[in-house]
């Protein structure tokens, strides 16, 4: 595939995505589209996002995860930037979830 083949499919993933405001239809469409090894692995990602925001030591996430400190570091690192997608969606979810 190409770059822009790629960079199309995403855009209309997230255009769909955007469209849906119900969290069951995104996690069915999300259990159609990945294999149960990517799931797992984009929830491993989210969950060492939300660790590394709450505090957490990067061995500890390693630990806890079975994941690679390189991976972790790569969260760490998307975390700490300027307008930091994961920054947003957490800050959205705790606003969601009122706390």
């Amino acid at each position: 595939m190409t770059d822009k083949i790629i960079s199309e499919a995403v855009g209309e993933l997230s255009s769909a995505l955007a469209l849906t405001c119900s969290a069951e239809e995104i996690e069915d469409f999300l259990g159609s589209l990945l294999t149960k090894a990517e799931l797992r692995a984009v929830a491993a990602r989210w969950a060492l996002v939300k660790a590394i925001a709450g505090g957490m030591h990067q061995r500890d996430i390693a630990k806890r995860y079975s994941l690679s400190l390189c991976k972790i570091t790569r969260g760490s690192r998307e975390l700490k930037k300027d307008n930091s997608p994961f920054r947003l969606m957490l800050e959205r979810l705790k606003k969601q979830q009122g706390k």
